[in-house]
């Protein structure tokens, strides 16, 4: 956690609450995926919120990550997506009743072995549909089940991944997905194993009904952002809320006259006589050297563009039109890099865009500071 700065990440956790329940208007079986501190907004924090509205099972990634979970006092079915690493991982498997997708053979095998000494253990298995990242392949089913076959490790998910369900227009690609994966059911199925089908992600459930079966993963929706860039929303009883904020403190307030460059590499040179102010946040904060120039902070409700690089833990934002009309911009008062009051709040898109990246990259990073919840 990023403790030398002056930052305030606000988590909205009703905000958090209320995109879930948007979903699970739509499907039944709603999984929030927490993984990587819950996008940044806090493990602990997210899951305890959303227990209070009912969710029975959460997704984290690694291991290690949902035996921190359930030593916090979770009792509810935790996931780990990304599966079992090392020996360890495997006996937390047992120890902390954690349900993990086990994607190869080897992986298979190990875990298999350890129950040897261990006893009886439920897991999901992890089918590759077209990502080509982590799963054994839809043809490999009847091999998996016939190694599970009347064995202590018994399967009772299945799951994979889209590649495309957040790309219109790519219905048919993300058909032939859902298809492969209905392949590995089938194959499971033939063996008299009965699971837990688990297709859809944000997007595939908001749009893709063939993909929502039987649970279905609720990512960076849950965080307020709409994967289909305000398309998926109109499939939705309701409105995704944004559930971070992010705020620094302006240090200085200064002319900058015409012909007066600013920070390194002079990069920007004012065309007139201007006003500028100075906010404590940079990149050591988690907060882009690709703005620089480009992106934009909310100051007394109203948008200020950003003048020059982004620095170390400064950065440069014009506010002459804010003085022009009579509003004083002074050292302490709070710039929002995120969020903030006035018709135009900084939204996690656009954050995203001006810096040549994703919203999941932007709340990962900003969510390493120091967080409070309101």
């Amino acid at each position: 956690m990023i403790d030398y700065n002056k930052l305030r990440v606000r988590i909205r956790l009703d905000n958090l609450r209320h995109n879930y329940r948007l979903f699970t208007k739509i499907h039944d079986n709603v999984i929030p995926v927490i993984k990587s501190d819950a996008y940044g907004h806090g493990l602990v924090e997210v899951a305890s919120a959303l227990e209070k509205d009912g969710a029975t099972t959460f997704a984290v990634g690694f291991v290690h990550e949902a035996a921190k979970l359930r030593e916090a006092g979770c009792d509810k079915r935790i996931m780990a997506l990304l599966g079992p690493i090392s020996d360890e991982d495997i006996q937390s498997l047992w120890d902390h009743r954690i349900i993990t997708p086990i994607s190869h053979f080897t992986q298979l095998k190990r875990v298999l072995a350890a129950a040897g000494k261990n006893g009886p253990l439920d897991i999901g298995l992890k089918f590759d549909t077209g990502m080509r990242r982590l799963g054994f392949l839809p043809e490999e089913a009847d091999e998996v089940a016939a190694l599970l076959k009347g064995g202590p490790v018994t399967p009772v998910m299945a799951t994979s991944h889209l590649a495309r369900a957040d790309e219109p227009g790519q219905e048919k690609d993300v058909a032939l997905q859902a298809g492969r994966f209905q392949a590995a059911l089938d194959g499971l199925a033939r063996a008299g194993f009965s699971v837990e089908a688990n297709l859809a992600n944000s997007a595939g459930g908001m749009v893709h009904d063939n993909c929502r079966l039987d649970s279905m993963r609720l990512g960076i929706s849950l965080y307020g952002c709409d994967p289909l860039e305000g398309a998926g929303e109109e499939r939705l009883p309701g409105k995704l809320l944004p559930a971070m904020e992010v705020t620094a403190p302006v240090m200085q307030v200064h002319p900058l006259k015409r012909g007066e460059s600013i920070s390194y590499g002079w990069t920007f040179t004012a065309e007139r006589d201007s006003v500028v102010a100075i906010v404590g946040v940079g990149y050591a904060d988690n907060y882009s050297r690709a703005l620089s120039n480009k992106g934009e902070m909310v100051l007394h409700g109203r948008r200020v563009p950003i003048r020059g690089r982004v620095c170390m833990q400064m950065t440069a934002v014009d506010v002459t039109g804010l003085m022009g009309e009579g509003i004083e911009v002074l050292p302490g008062d709070e710039a929002w890099l995120l969020g903030g009051p006035g018709e135009r709040p900084v939204t996690p898109e656009e954050l995203a865009e001006w810096g040549g990246t994703i919203t999941y990259e932007a709340f990962c990073l900003l969510g390493q500071n120091r967080r409070e919840y309101v």
